[in-house]
């Protein structure tokens, strides 16, 4: 009998998950040893600054843009972009592959032979893909704190926390999106492709509309809107901003359900 569905996609994850951990803390640990060169005082914070406003809005999507700070640093060549951008991806892919890719690999027939509800199969997938990411994102945390401090930069450990948790939020709600699409269609490509792409486009809603005016009626719509809107790497976690992320989640997660329940496997 199948104890545990979240577990199992877990252990099945467990080598893809270490070498997420492991890529994306090598990758972090690169930022704070790069802070002497490209940080303060250095020629590449000098030639940035003095690109235009506007440029910098745009690429930082609204956080960073000052290198002469160590949390101006890091939110500019990692929050802003990268760090959320890594989280996101392992999450949407995790989410296409919790339902649809186990019908397009023929081995949800399997999976719903044992006592258990779609519903829960569903909700379960989606615990799985929260956890991975979560995993990832404590990896991400644990090296840059190391790294923050081998360096000396001025970044509380808080901080540093509220803006990976923020990043890890944020992919939790686009991979259950992905999650819901792929129980509605039973096409992993669909919803990992309809899912990035909405990704892609609310990335630059969020971005481009401080300098774009005709966009900002539609910013609070973008769900990065709420993982940055109140900067979490300086001012820690707002709980609203948390609180609609998370609603999004579950409500992607209850139009999952109620789709798998009603739709008929393909063979």
């Amino acid at each position: 009998m199948l104890r545990s569905v979240a577990a199992k996609t877990l252990r099945d994850q467990g080598r893809a998950l270490f070498f997420w951990a492991v890529g994306i803390g090598s990758l972090a640990i690169l930022y704070p040893a790069l802070w002497p060169s490209f940080g303060r005082n250095s020629t590449y914070s000098k030639i940035f600054e003095q690109f235009p406003e506007t440029y910098r809005t745009i690429i930082t999507a609204g956080l960073g843009g000052d290198l002469g700070t160590a949390t101006g640093y890091l939110n500019t060549e990692l929050y802003s972009f990268l760090a959320p951008l890594l989280l996101l991806i392992y999450a949407v892919t995790a989410g296409a592959n919790g339902i649809a890719g186990e019908e397009e690999r023929g081995t949800l027939d399997l999976l719903l032979a044992n006592p258990v509800a779609r519903s829960r199969v569903v909700l379960e997938k989606a615990l799985a893909m929260a956890l991975g990411t979560a995993i990832i994102g404590l990896a991400l945390w644990l090296v840059l704190w190391v790294g923050v401090r081998a360096w000396n930069m001025d970044v509380g450990t808080g901080n540093l926390a509220a803006a990976t948790v923020a990043a890890v939020v944020l992919g939790v709600a686009f991979g259950s999106l992905s999650l819901a699409l792929g129980a509605w269609t039973g096409r992993r490509g669909v919803a990992l492709g309809v899912t990035l792409a909405v990704a892609v486009l609310a990335y630059f809603v969020n971005a481009l509309a401080p300098v774009a005016k005709v966009l900002m009626p539609y910013r609070p719509f973008s769900p990065f809107r709420y993982y940055s809107g109140h900067d979490p790497l300086r001012n820690g976690l707002h709980a609203g901003d948390m609180g609609v992320l998370l609603g999004l989640a579950v409500v992607f997660l209850i139009l999952g359900v109620l789709a798998f329940r009603r739709r008929d496997l393909a063979a």
